[in-house]
């Protein structure tokens, strides 16, 4: 490599940083800039990354020949940093472009889709460290079973999500894929659910081997020459399914695991929710058409942890549950307050959702609206703008004046834990893909500190 250096803008992100970690692993000097400090960012500089939040060149290595620069497309094309090092000739390139790169020459297993992926490809990873395979891992999330979102290994598999945002997943072309969903999302990108398809079908091109696709997706023979196999939760037509299942009063699942060579009877996924079953079938999809063994394929879907964010349980003791969930469209929603009503049959669920994006927001508000009716009661907060500047009348009002719940109320984020203070809990779930994640602690440590309140 002709680089000794690696800068990122945007090195916060969770695609970027576990990018930012390979490199570090390669032994190249890394550093960047991100917006506000986090958990993530910590664990970076812990690492021996050197990060600032202060948009300012001076802080960019000044060898120019010598340094790559990395950025996300969710920085603003004005940004001084980015202007900077346009003008002075760095080498920039969008973080999809050097994935592609990483991923040229190796197995690459992905996983796309507008909602799932990140579950899916976590618990791909897991599947061929569990089973001894070993792979390299770029993952959407944090692993918790290896607290992390980097994985490495010395052979040649490499385990990638593969984003659609800026149609980043057509830098990959993977020898084995999965796509999870292909609604409409991005609409700031593709414009209509036409394009949103377009894409797919073009990322669908590009595999070389086999791609898995969820039952019923509009995916056919005539936009690949990968051979094609079908995967669901339990329709029986799906190549890949589950049969005889069951569910404990926890909601963790037991179940038969139908594939094309035969039957894994009595699968279970370490984490609960028919939701996880499903993405457990995707990836055992994948292992198993890569030539994993049947038997260490059940071992590891059953020690598999979850993802940080990911339906993650924080609290659940009799009377009092705490569930977090990165869902940011009205599909994941909806799929999340399924699981959590068969987990949890007859309680009342509490739902604070924070909006992610302005258009986001004006494009699905009918949507959110319908799928947020789902709970017992809302706590609405504000648009969370994240890349975007604010459009004239987009707000959460677009949202809250259609959710149709027995109650609702909407309050501005500062004032949540104020609110939640007072607020009887019996199931409880925040939702968004904002910086509501900054509450997980606090919520969790206020719940465990009640007595049965």
């Amino acid at each position: 490599m002709k680089y000794d250096k690696v800068y990122f803008i945007g090195i916060g992100g969770i695609g970027m940083s576990a990018i930012a970690r390979y490199f570090k692993f390669k032994g190249l000097e890394v550093s960047g800039y991100d917006r506000t400090p986090s958990e993530l960012t910590g664990e970076l500089e812990k690492e021996g990354m050197a990060i600032h939040y202060e948009d300012n060149p001076d802080f960019i290595p000044k060898d120019v020949r010598k340094t790559l620069v990395v950025y996300t497309p969710a920085i603003p094309a004005d940004m001084k940093e980015l202007v900077y090092v346009r003008e002075l000739g760095y080498d920039v390139v969008k973080r999809s472009r050097v994935l592609g790169t990483i991923s040229e020459g190796q197995r690459c297993l992905a996983v796309a889709g507008t909602h799932g992926k990140t579950t899916t490809s976590t618990l791909t990873a897991h599947i061929f460290e569990a089973s001894g395979e070993g792979c390299s891992a770029f993952l959407g999330g944090i692993s918790k079973n290896y607290g992390t979102n980097f994985l490495v290994s010395y052979n040649n598999v490499v385990v990638a999500e593969a984003d659609e945002f800026d149609r980043s997943f057509l830098q990959l072309h993977p020898e084995i894929a999965v796509i999870t969903a292909m609604d409409a999302d991005h609409l700031d990108i593709y414009s209509d659910i036409g394009h949103v398809r377009e894409a797919f079908r073009a990322f669908a091109s590009q595999v070389t081997g086999t791609l898995i696709v969820k039952y019923g997706l509009d995916i056919s023979r005539k936009d690949t020459g990968a051979k094609i196999f079908t995967y669901s939760y339990d329709v029986q037509e799906a190549d890949f399914h589950a049969e005889n299942i069951s569910v404990d009063g926890c909601g963790y699942f037991t179940f038969d695991l139908h594939y094309p060579h035969g039957i894994i009877s009595g699968c279970s996924v370490g984490v609960p929710g028919w939701v996880n079953v499903e993405n457990g079938i995707a990836a055992a999809a994948i292992a198993l058409t890569y030539g994993i063994a049947p038997d260490r394929v059940k071992a590891a879907l059953k020690t598999f942890s979850g993802v940080k964010r990911r339906f993650d349980i924080h609290v659940n003791r009799p009377g009092c549950a705490y569930i977090d969930d990165y869902a940011h469209h009205p599909k994941e929603i909806e799929a999340a307050m399924s699981s959590i009503r068969e987990i949890f049959p007859g309680r009342k669920i509490t739902a604070v959702f924070q909006p992610h994006l302005y258009t986001r927001t004006r494009d699905f508000a009918a949507d959110f609206a319908k799928a947020l009716g789902g709970a017992d009661k809302l706590i609405l907060l504000d648009i969370y703008p994240a890349r975007e500047e604010p459009i004239p009348g987009v707000s959460s009002e677009m949202i809250f004046k259609d959710v149709d719940c027995p109650e609702k109320v909407m309050i501005r984020k500062e004032e949540l834990m104020q609110y939640l203070e007072k607020e009887p809990v019996d199931i409880l779930v925040t939702f968004g893909a904002g910086n509501i994640d900054r509450f997980t602690g606090p919520i969790t440590e206020m719940l465990e500190n009640r007595s049965g309140k």
